[in-house]
């Protein structure tokens, strides 16, 4: 049996909450609420229903949607896990600005009630400051709202950022701002971040190249070149990922790529990920890379640019590209499809690329 706890100085919206408040809360965030609190009332009675377990849906962004049980004691280990490394401390304020569906917007309610954080609560838009006059300690956000955010965000201490890629004209974007920006690296079956890594320059002399893992957490890799996770704190199995490192230390990592995503060019394999990196530099508007099927190498390397392509792009003359990270052609789509963390559907946007006329 998990009985849940809070800490003495969990507040909501600066308000000091027990845990014998919390069903009343949560019935009045279902009964009352806005859309968006419901799914938080609901998952407030979840944690203290007395059961060990809890079953999160996965947002799909790499696969089929599902349903994963996860150990409420795991979720508790994460939150003091995240809570060390970041350096927050009891009275902090924190922003919910990511729906509570999904384990990223379950997990910040558990660090304010197992840290002890004031937590403010807003709709899941894309612009979750643009009516606020507060500042905050702690928050995360998808690279959308990050996006949509970015003249604000000086009112956020420190920020970690996932659930998509974040481009590198977004990173560039982000190195004067007066906020400690980090990238995390995770899933539903981590519960959330197990490795961050620094996106900005502030009070930082640089930016991090790795993934540095939490404490505990111990790497390595499987035959594929795939990371494997060894976190005893947070799940009792050994979770074998599909992404493609460059494994630095049992610590720390590159990320290349999904190996799902691996094109075999010519027998060359080529990771999309990394050459959207390098062609982030040039291109401003939406775009990934993906194969094709060619009759000579088997699968090409094409460009997708999301509106109309205007301009023609000089491969050749972007040094950081290798001879063959230049995409072959350049194809464009009116808008991509992404799922709800803002995440590019590539297959069902190559789909669409093959389908045309």
């Amino acid at each position: 049996m998990f009985v849940a706890s809070v800490h003495p100085e969990f507040r909501i919206d600066g308000k000091k909450v027990s845990v014998g408040d919390l069903t009343e809360i949560a019935y009045s965030f279902i009964k009352e609420g806005e859309e968006y609190q419901k799914s938080i009332g609901d998952f407030l009675l979840n944690w203290i229903d007395g059961s060990e377990r809890l079953n999160v849906q996965t947002s799909g962004s790499t696969g089929v949607p599902k349903v994963i049980t996860l150990l409420k004691e795991h979720m508790v280990n994460s939150a003091l896990a995240t809570g060390a490394y970041f350096k927050i401390k009891q009275g902090d304020t924190a922003l919910l600005c990511l729906p509570c569906d999904y384990i990223a917007g379950k997990m910040m309610l558990v660090r304010a009630m197992v840290l002890g954080l004031n937590i403010y609560m807003v709709p899941p838009g894309s612009d979750p400051l643009g009516k606020l006059d507060k500042t905050f300690d702690f928050c995360a956000m998808i690279p959308l709202q990050v996006e949509k955010s970015i003249n604000k965000l000086s009112a956020i201490k420190t920020l970690i950022v996932g659930g998509a890629a974040v481009s590198q004209e977004l990173i560039k974007r982000l190195d004067n701002i007066n906020t400690g920006v980090f990238e995390t690296y995770g899933m539903t079956e981590t519960i959330t971040h197990i490795a961050v890594r620094r996106l900005n320059r502030y009070k930082e002399d640089n930016v991090n190249e790795f993934f540095q893992a939490l404490p505990e957490i111990c790497l390595s890799q499987d035959k594929r070149g795939c990371l494997v996770i060894r976190a005893p704190k947070v799940s009792k199995e050994t979770i074998v990922t599909n992404d493609v490192v460059d494994l630095i230390s049992d610590t720390q990592f590159r990320w290349l790529g999904r190996y799902d995503n691996v094109i075999n060019s010519g027998g060359v394999k080529l990771h999309p990920e990394t050459i959207e990196k390098k062609l982030g530099l040039y291109i401003q508007k939406p775009f990934f890379v993906t194969g094709v099927p060619d009759a000579v190498l088997g699968q090409k390397l094409v460009l997708i640019i999301e509106g109309e392509a205007t301009h023609n792009y000089d491969f050749s003359s972007m040094k950081e590209l290798g001879k063959y990270e230049r995409p072959k052609e350049v194809y464009s789509l009116r808008r991509f499809a992404k799922t709800k963390n803002g995440k590019v559907q590539r297959k069902n946007c190559l789909q669409m690329v093959l389908d045309k006329p």
